[in-house]
């Protein structure tokens, strides 16, 4: 989402990073520059002039250490503005109460807050192991209260059915009274998504919100609708008192303002963010960690927070085993880790948290997608499995048979093997299933790339 922002910034950047010192001069045509980047991002024109006018007066009246290059130190002053204005710290949900702890989700229509709260309850049955109850109270949208049970149910999550001919209000009393008795610790409601000048519907969700009394009332908002996304959770927040927002479809094209504009307009945190759309893509939302990404730094901890929370930790053991008893690391194992990996939503969702990864030639980012690792699981799964564990037995008429089967060519194949080759030694020498080492050769694997054929 922040790619065109941070392109623009470290264009601006670049203008002073042969200077010798910090001059009003050349720190007023470089603000000049991330104005106009902000702008373009769809920053609200208040929240630009507020930042401006910080990095400017702390770039004004710093001390640069010599340690530093004078554009260094506007990073260093630049990253620490960016965090400020977008809440300075990561704020937790507040679940210390009697249960059951009631989570209100409320927004407009097609925000994405049926698959958030799934997302949600999910992230905090994985993490907290909370024994969650959800609830859908659409009654105008029946297929609403169908999607949230389909979606519950395969997340593993429990699901109070509801009646469309039932009103909200009791809907809400109802699931609570249920949470209650069957010792709940969180009740999820998931709303109906309204406009927040319709005040019939306003009225309803406040009748909802004095009745649940929900401990975490959290605004849905959609990245892509800009800057205005402040002023709808200003206008939330005047009839329901918000404890946060969540922010949907962050991995779109969406230009950050929203993001950036939020907090420092509604004095209301972004507590999480949607990374994606399956029901596991969701992450609490760390300031400094997406001022390092807008800036280029990468965000190797919520990399390494992903490759924890989303891969098979009895997959790693057995592959560690493995190793350590000197057994070979084959194509079956490979596959096994290409699907993780894949899991994690592939190599465009890790490629902006990698550290100096802005730095990489876009030719090469280009190549570093997630058709490659299609095609590496096409020509493993053409294989049969004795090919896959002795893969030295590949020769003419299989390589030609697996080309074929896998849709690429025989050199495609010959490439591919022996890479696989080189990363078979890598992990003859590192004795362990690490899939940290594993991501980073086969980031360094994908720029040879394939035939497009």
């Amino acid at each position: 989402m922040f790619e065109n922002l941070t392109n623009s910034l470290s264009t601006a950047f670049r203008k002073i990073a042969g200077r010798s010192k910090l001059t009003e001069e050349n720190i007023k045509y470089t603000l000049k520059q991330v104005r106009i980047s902000l702008l373009e991002a769809d920053v609200a024109l208040p929240v630009v002039r507020a930042f401006l006018e910080r990095v400017k007066k702390n770039a004004l009246n710093h001390i640069i250490s010599h340690n530093f290059t004078p554009s260094q130190e506007l990073i260093k002053i630049v990253q620490k503005e960016l965090i400020t204005i977008m809440g300075g710290e990561n704020y937790t949900l507040d679940l210390n109460s009697t249960p059951p702890t009631v989570i209100l989700i409320v927004g407009q229509q097609g925000v994405g807050k049926t698959t958030t709260i799934v997302k949600l309850a999910k992230f905090l049955h994985d993490k907290d192991h909370k024994k969650i109850l959800t609830v859908s109270i659409d009654v105008y949208r029946p297929a609403a209260i169908k999607q949230l049970e389909i979606l519950t149910t395969q997340a593993g999550i429990d699901f109070y059915p509801s009646d469309i001919n039932e009103k909200p209000v009791n809907i809400a009393k109802d699931a609570l009274h249920q949470a209650k008795i069957k010792f709940y610790d969180l009740l999820l409601i998931d709303t109906a998504g309204r406009l927040h000048n319709n005040h019939l519907m306003m009225k309803e969700l406040n009748q909802i919100y004095e009745v649940v009394n929900p401990k975490e009332t959290l605004l849905v908002i959609d990245a892509m609708i800009g800057q205005d996304a402040a002023n709808i959770a200003k206008e939330f927040n005047t009839i329901l008192s918000l404890t946060g927002v969540i922010l949907t479809k962050i991995d779109s094209d969406a230009r950050g303002g929203a993001a950036l504009s939020m907090c420092h307009i509604t004095g209301k945190p972004i507590k999480f963010i949607g990374t994606g759309e399956k029901i596991d893509a969701i992450e609490p939302f760390y300031p400094d960690r997406i001022a390092s990404r807008i800036l280029g730094m990468g965000d190797i901890l919520s990399l390494i927070e992903e490759i924890e929370r989303k891969t098979d930790y009895k997959t790693h053991k057995k592959l560690s085993s493995s190793l350590n008893k000197n057994m070979n690391f084959n194509l079956n194992d490979f596959l096994n880790q290409l699907k993780q990996l894949r899991n994690m939503g592939g190599m465009i969702n890790i490629i902006d948290k990698i550290p100096g990864i802005g730095n990489i030639p876009n030719n090469m980012k280009s190549q570093l997608n997630d058709q490659s690792l299609i095609r590496m699981e096409a020509i493993i799964q053409s294989m049969t499995n004795i090919e896959r564990i002795n893969p030295e037995i590949i020769k003419g008429s299989r390589k030609r048979r697996i080309a074929l089967g896998s849709g690429v060519l025989v050199q495609d194949v010959n490439k591919f093997l022996k890479q696989f080759y080189d990363m078979q030694t890598m992990m003859k020498k590192i004795k362990q299933g690490n899939l940290s080492n594993m991501i980073h050769k086969i980031k360094e694997m994908m720029p040879s790339g394939f035939s497009k054929n």
